[in-house]
């Protein structure tokens, strides 16, 4: 009875907590961003779940829009024009939320992408140490800028490019080999504490999170 009464006390108090931050969250999207490897699809398709808001997969939407697949814009057209059909993309997905947004390594490079996020979504940074990320992506060989005979030189580089602006994001959750669900619930008590920082989640304006994993 008693483990009865705690689990639906737990079940209350992620309801009131999917409220709140929806509510603050308003049109807004989340919007995952992490090298690759960060695991941003996968989480982010977790995070939509507990939050009951639609997934998009910005990728996947470059893709469907081209025709092809981003290896194949890489090769024929060149890395400026699939950056180009990115920062496109992006603008054009954000204006449809609320929603969970996984965007590719690169996007939030560009400054007028940065600006759009900016305007209409709250930023979530995975933070991955590059052993992590090497270990995920040497599972697959679609990585375009990985098709190099050095591809950690490669993921060290992009990493020491990167983090100082994925930094700037208004979450920060460490994606680590744990399971999926951890981290999700990670996730959800940082953007609570970040978008509820004037409800009982918290009053300090950055995430938990955000102080320990950095």
């Amino acid at each position: 009875m008693r483990f009865g009464l705690k689990h639906r006390a737990a079940r209350k108090r992620s309801a009131r907590q999917r409220e709140l931050l929806i509510g603050k969250l308003g049109d807004r999207s989340i919007v995952l961003v992490g090298l690759m490897g960060a695991g941003k699809t996968v989480i982010g398709r977790l995070l939509a779940r507990q939050l009951k808001l639609p997934f998009v997969d910005a990728d996947h939407e470059i893709e469907a829009a081209a025709g092809m697949s981003i290896k194949e814009l890489f090769a024929e057209h060149g890395e400026a024009y699939f950056r180009d059909g990115e920062r496109k993309v992006i603008r054009r997905i954000l204006e449809s939320g609320p929603q969970i947004l996984a965007t590719g390594g690169g996007a939030i490079m560009n400054k007028e992408t940065r600006e759009a996020i900016a305007r209409r979504g709250v930023t979530l940074w995975l933070n991955a140490d590059l052993d992590v990320l090497m270990e995920r992506v040497s599972r697959r060989s679609t990585r375009p800028l990985l098709q190099t005979a050095d591809p950690r030189a490669v993921m060290k580089k992009l990493l020491d490019e990167r983090y100082p602006v994925y930094r700037q994001s208004n979450v920060h959750v460490t994606s680590r080999n744990v399971q999926k669900r951890v981290i999700v619930t990670e996730a959800v008590k940082a953007l609570c504490k970040y978008l509820c920082q004037d409800e009982d989640e918290g009053k300090d304006g950055n995430s938990e999170e955000s102080k320990n994993n950095d």
